[in-house]
C-alpha cells in the first residue's frame, strides 16, 4: 500500500497545517539543540573533565556518527511499530542518554551516551518525516517535511545560544537540562496530541531494501550530500571569515551568524510552497542560489555591507532544497518511505560531517579561509548534473507509463 493510501486513515489538513506537524519540528527542535549546543561549551567541557579540547571535540563526531549510521538500522528495527511509538521510544532513549551524561563525571560515558544520542536522534527524525507526510494532503508534502525541519533551523538560531547563555552562568551542564526537559515535553505532548499512525500497509524489510536499490533514489542522496556541505562549509568557517576577511567586529558576529539561521526559515518556507509542485524546480533554485551567494562571497569577502546580505541569501538558498529533497526520496520510495526517510537524515549529517575534512584539506594545503566560499561553491555546481539527472530519469519513467509500457516505480 502506498503512503499516498495510508494518509487516508488519519485526519488531513487542506488549509492550515496539522497541529501534530508544529509538535514534530517542536520536538525536533529540542534534540536538535543539543547538537548545536555543544559547540558552545566545549572549552567548560575539557576543563570539568580534565581532558583535552580535542577529545572535547570527539564528543562532536560520536554524536555526528551515531546519525549517519542509526537511521537506517532503526528504522527496520521499528518497521512494525506505531509511528506514535517510535517517536516517542526515541524520545526517551535520548532524554536518558543525557541525562546519564549529565550524571557522570567519566568521559568515556559521555563520549558513549552521545553516539546514543545521535543514534535516537537519526531514529526521530527519520520517523517524524514520515509521520508529518502522513498528516497532511499529497499537496502538502513538502511544506510539512519543511516545517518539521525548521525545528531544526530553529535550535541553530535559538536552542544552542539560548543553552549556552544558560550554560555560561550555571555550568556547562545547565543547558543540556534544559534539553531534556523540552525533549520530555515533547515527548509528553505526542502521547497526549499525536495521532497513532500506524505504517503503510503490512510492513515489509524485503520490500523496503527492494525499494532502496533504485538508482534514481540514490542520485537524489548524492544531491543532498552535496548541497548540504555546499552551504555547511561556508556557515561553518563563517565567525573565522567575517573577523579574519571581512573585518566585523565581534560583537557583530553573532547577529550575521542568526542571519544564517532567519534566512533558512525564510527558505523552508519558499521552498515547501514551491516543491509541493516542482520539486526539480527547487532544487535546481537553491543549487544556483547557494553556487551565486559562495562566489560573490570569496569575491566580495572585504565588503561587509555586500557580505552580510550574502550571509541571509546563503541561509535562504541552502535551506529551499530541503523540503524538494524530502519531496523527492518520497515520492521514488513510496513504498520504502520510514528507511527512505532515514537515509537521507544519514545523507544530510554526511554532507555536515565532510565539512571538517574538505576545509582542512584546503587550509592545511596553505589555502586562506576564502578556499571554503569556493569549494562550497564548487559543491553546488555538482548538485545541478545530480537534479538533471533525476528530471531525466523522471520524464522517461513518465513517458513510458503513459505508453503503457510499465509502470513508473
Amino acid at each position: 500500500m502506498s503512503t499516498e493510501t495510508a494518509q487516508r486513515r488519519v485526519p488531513v489538513s487542506r488549509g492550515r497545517l496539522p497541529l501534530g506537524v508544529y509538535l514534530l519540528a517542536f520536538s525536533l527542535f529540542a534534540m536538535g539543540s543539543a547538537e548545536f549546543l555543544l559547540a558552545g561549551v566545549l572549552p567548560e567541557i575539557a576543563d570539568d573533565l580534565r581532558i583535552s579540547l580535542s577529545s572535547a571535540g570527539a564528543l562532536i563526531s560520536a554524536f555526528a556518527v551515531g546519525v549517519v549510521i542509526g537511521g537506517p538500522p532503526f528504522a527496520i528495527m521499528t518497521l512494525r511499530w506505531r509511528r506514535r511509538t517510535t517517536l516517542v521510544t526515541t524520545q526517551a532513549v535520548f532524554a536518558a542518554s543525557v541525562t546519564i551524561g549529565l550524571l557522570t563525571d567519566g568521559y568515556v560515558v559521555l563520549l558513549v551516551t552521545r553516539f546514543v544520542c545521535g543514534l535516537a536522534y537519526a531514529g526521530y527524525w527519520a520517523v517524524a518525516a514520515v509521520t508529518a507526510i502522513s498528516l497532511v494532503t499529497p499537496d502538502r508534502t513538502a511544506r510539512a517535511s519543511g516545517v518539521v525541519v525548521s525545528g531544526l533551523s530553529l535550535a541553530m538560531i535559538a536552542g544552542g545560544p539560548a543553552g549556552a547563555l544558560i550554560s555560561y552562568f550555571i555550568g556547562w551542564r545547565g543547558g543540556f537540562w534544559g534539553v531534556v526537559a523540552l525533549t520530555v515535553a515533547g515527548a509528553i505532548l505526542s502521547l497526549l496530541a499525536m495521532p497513532a499512525t500506524s505504517a503503510d500497509g503490512e510492513p515489509s524489510v524485503r520490500r523496503e531494501l527492494r525499494t532502496m536499490r533504485r538508482p534514481q533514489l540514490w542520485v537524489v542522496y548524492a544531491a543532498t550530500i552535496l548541497s548540504t556541505a555546499a552551504y555547511m562549509i561556508s556557515f561553518n568557517y563563517l565567525a573565522a571569515f567575517l573577523a579574519g576577511i571581512t573585518g566585523v567586529p565581534d560583537v557583530w558576529i553573532p547577529a550575521v551568524l542568526a542571519l544564517f539561521g532567519v534566512g533558512a526559515l525564510i527558505g523552508l518556507s519558499i521552498g515547501g510552497r514551491i516543491a509541493d509542485r516542482r520539486p526539480s524546480r527547487a532544487l535546481l533554485i537553491g543549487a544556483l542560489g547557494i553556487l551565486t551567494c559562495s562566489v560573490l562571497l570569496a569575491v566580495l569577502a572585504r565588503h561587509a555591507l555586500a557580505v552580510v546580505p550574502l550571509v541571509l541569501l546563503l541561509g535562504i538558498a541552502g535551506f529551499v532544497l530541503n523540503p524538494a529533497i524530502y519531496a523527492r526520496v518520497f515520492a521514488i520510495a513510496s513504498q520504502a518511505p520510514t528507511l527512505a526517510g532515514a537515509t537521507t537524515v544519514s545523507a544530510f549529517q554526511l554532507g555536515i560531517s565532510l565539512v571538517p575534512a574538505l576545509a582542512g584539506a584546503a587550509l592545511n594545503a596553505g589555502a586562506g579561509i576564502v578556499s571554503v566560499t569556493w569549494i562550497g561553491a564548487g559543491l553546488a555546481a555538482a548538485i545541478v548534473p545530480a537534479v538533471l539527472l533525476d528530471r531525466t530519469i523522471s520524464r522517461r519513467r513518465s513517458r513510458t507509463t503513459v505508453n503503457g509500457v510499465g509502470s513508473p516505480g
